[in-house]
């Protein structure tokens, strides 16, 4: 009987940001790919349709997480988690090999990256093992030597999977994430230290003994300096800087951007659509942009600072990094102050996988919120049954 008020007490600002953000995603794509009949097939309107199609999912997919009780989020977590494990195996076994790395799954006439899914598995993961460790500790907040290797082995299996893909941006954005949510769990600081320092010397040694592929080691080369090879690892930050610094204060206009019409950027509808926005919407219009990504991190963050869940708590503030270090590396790669490493700008750029995940913890964070106005409610029912009693 409670379900016809759920919808009111939504977190209205989340969902209209949200929302802004995918109209402003599906405009930006159909502008970056009107003008491309070798992606479209003479069709202006083609990648219009697909990704209103995946905005539609996306949708569903956030609506079926709000409705779902918060008991079963956490039933549900772990099978999650799995799935999305099970899905990086397959990439490695039978997966198609896209700028150089085995991410994707073909079924049927849809492609699915499960490594978008898992930055959202790991999240829950971490998250549900921490809550279940601290209600077996009758909720004391003190974070031992187990909670933090539990939720480095949650997070370890996918990372690896991902690494031997190898899928760069993907596992920078996950560090990022797990190092937010060690740190909102309660670990002590020196193991922040030295998650920081292992990472540093991973990366170091993943170079020294020549684990990364030779275009991999040139994009952060070109990160430095550009013009070392403006017409190959460079060229796409050249690129980007050029569309963006062409479109000044208010931008060339919606499907008049010079840089755009004539493809000069590569993946412009997927990891460079932000100079689609710089170009044809100006700084305003980039800026707009920003903001809205800025609203979704700041709704993230407030719903776990309001929660006493420590489940939804982790997870609300893992998402909160997830979208912020994502949005940070990929407007970072196009102003080029970031390495181009390959990932999309959340709920802006073109394809499925990554709007799907995005969505579904959309869902999440809006169950949390739901939960957290619930509670009062439930523990005033419970002292009530008490007097009765």
């Amino acid at each position: 009987m409670d379900r016809p008020t759920r919808v009111p007490r939504l977190d209205w600002v989340l969902l209209l940001a949200v929302l802004a953000l995918l109209t402003l995603g599906v405009l930006l794509v159909w502008s970056a790919t009107a003008q491309r009949a070798d992606l479209t097939g003479s069709d202006p309107t083609a990648y219009l349709r697909k990704q209103v199609v995946n905005v539609v999912i996306g949708l569903v997919l956030m609506t079926l997480v709000i409705a779902t009780d918060h008991r079963w989020v956490r039933i549900v977590a772990p099978l999650a988690y799995l799935a999305a494990v099970g899905g990086l195996v397959l990439v490695l076994a039978m997966g198609s090999t896209v700028n150089g790395s085995r991410s994707w799954l073909q079924l049927g006439g849809m492609s699915l990256q499960p490594s978008e899914i898992a930055k959202l598995a790991v999240v829950i993961g971490m998250a549900l093992w921490v809550a279940e460790r601290a209600d077996a500790r009758k909720g004391r907040p003190d974070r031992g030597l187990g909670d933090v290797i539990g939720m480095l082995v949650i997070a370890g299996l996918p990372a690896a999977l991902i690494l031997l893909q190898p899928d760069l941006g993907t596992m920078l954005v996950l560090s990022a994430t797990v190092l937010g949510v060690v740190a909102v769990s309660g670990a002590p600081r020196r193991w922040l230290g030295l998650l920081v320092a292992g990472g540093i010397t991973a990366a170091v040694a993943a170079v020294a003994v020549g684990f990364l592929e030779q275009y991999q080691l040139d994009r952060f080369l070109a990160f430095t300096n550009p013009d070392l090879d403006p017409r190959g690892a460079g060229y796409n930050v050249l690129q980007a800087r050029i569309a963006i610094g062409s479109g000044g204060l208010f931008g060339e206009g919606l499907f008049d951007g010079s840089q755009t019409r004539a493809g000069f950027v590569p993946e412009q509808h997927t990891d460079f659509v932000f100079t689609v926005a710089g170009e044809e919407l100006g700084l305003v219009g980039a800026g707009v942009l920003i903001a809205l990504l800025g609203l979704v991190v700041w709704r993230a963050l407030a719903i776990a600072m309001r929660t006493d869940d420590t489940f939804g708590r982790l997870a609300a503030a893992g998402i909160a990094c997830w979208f912020a270090f994502q949005a940070f590396q990929n407007i970072g790669m196009c102003l080029g102050i970031m390495p181009v490493t390959g990932v999309p700008l959340p709920f802006v750029s073109y394809g499925g996988s990554s709007l799907f995940a995005s969505m579904l913890a959309v869902g999440l964070l809006q169950n949390i919120h739901l939960r957290t106005l619930d509670a009062p409610a439930s523990r005033l029912s419970a002292a009530r049954v008490l007097v009765a009693r």
